[in-house]
């Protein structure tokens, strides 16, 4: 009885710790082959980030950022980043200097984005539907299965 007891413990309280740090789980399907439609993936995607799959030296999310709304600024030191905007229309900014943004374009349906370490960046949707992004990192930026069902939840999640 006590064995029982101790793994229905384990499935409430992993969950509930995951869900007060910000991070509710998903399905990662990271660590073993995966085969995927990722344009359908990405434009049935509703919420802010969800990490699909995470493996040891890389990792996919898709995200759905409402108009107006924006990625946030920040910079990945360690490693480099790919977007892609599969839906659309948004603006691109970044720099080796949080204040000097250099860089500044528009995108909009397949365009692809390269970000290199240690630049700041930024998308901004501009459009008036949700821009539906999937974004490849290397390494690996979240946690196995995050996911952020807004910009708030996510920041949170991040302590900014």
């Amino acid at each position: 009885m006590p064995k029982k007891i101790a793994v229905v413990v384990l499935f409430v309280m992993i969950p509930a710790a995951l869900a007060m740090a910000g991070e509710t789980a998903s399905k990662d399907y990271g660590k073993q082959p995966w085969v995927v439609n990722i344009e359908d993936l990405t434009l049935k995607n509703e919420n802010f980030r969800t990490a699909k799959w995470t493996g040891r030296y890389l990792q996919m999310t898709v995200m759905s950022i409402e108009p107006g709304g924006e990625i946030g600024l920040e910079k990945h030191d360690k490693g480099d980043q790919f977007i892609r905007i599969e839906k659309g229309n948004a603006r691109v900014v970044m720099g080796k200097s949080k204040d000097k943004l250099t860089f500044d374009k528009k995108v909009s349906d397949d365009w692809a984005i390269f970000i290199p370490a240690g630049f700041w960046h930024n998308i901004i949707n501009e459009g008036d539907k949700p821009l539906k992004v999937y974004v490849i990192y290397a390494p690996p930026e979240h946690r196995a299965g995050t996911l952020h069902k807004t910009f708030q939840e996510a920041q949170a999640a991040h302590g900014r």
